[in-house]
């Protein structure tokens, strides 16, 4: 073999090596986006699961003001146990349940000025407020993430080993327009 083989397949080595790199790093960074954004809706439904509960608990703290049904209660139950297992798509529903209910309380808290001057009912209404925002900054974080994922999956080259791996693209958390307007929850 004279030299200019030998160059030759040292370059074709070195391109073949820096397309196999480029092809692994693609890969990882899926994964890195899916492994975040996995984490993010764990968070997401941790706070979704925390809201509920205080939802449950300003429904014992408003009872003797108004008379919400048992299926109230039972449906705020079995909103947080569908957490757990649900998808964006999943939280997105119960996003809109929950808000729904949300939404009542805050209408019976501001029919009773006994009910919005009670310590409890501000403090709950207070840390909901909390939970509010971070349900926000997950949502947010979330989707930054599954914007980047998804663009990967529609630009070339990475996207060639999307179609190669059998990777498709996230779902977002769309919590709807009622999520636009904050509840009003200062007394």
């Amino acid at each position: 073999m004279d030299i200019i083989s030998l160059v030759l397949i040292g370059v074709v080595v070195l391109v073949v090596i820096g397309i196999a790199a480029a092809a692994i790093g693609i890969y990882n960074r899926f994964f890195s986006l899916k492994n975040s954004a996995e984490a993010t809706v764990g968070q997401v439904k941790v706070a979704m699961k925390k809201r509920l509960d205080m939802i449950e608990q300003l429904l014992g703290a408003v009872k003797s003001y108004a008379t919400f049904e048992k299926e109230t209660l039972t449906g705020v139950t079995a909103m947080r146990a569908r957490v757990g297992s649900a998808g964006p798509g999943d939280l997105n529903e119960i996003e809109r349940e929950s808000r729904s209910v949300l939404g009542r309380l805050l209408a019976v808290a501001e029919n009773y000025p006994d009910l919005k001057t009670s310590q409890t009912v501000k403090d709950l209404m207070g840390a909901v407020k909390g939970v509010e925002d971070e349900i926000a900054r997950h949502r947010y974080t979330y989707n930054n993430i599954a914007q980047q994922y998804n663009t990967m999956t529609d630009t070339i080259p990475s996207n060639l080993i999307a179609g190669a791996m059998g990777f498709s693209k996230l779902e977002y958390l769309e919590f709807g327009e009622e999520i636009e307007r904050v509840p009003t929850i200062a007394f």
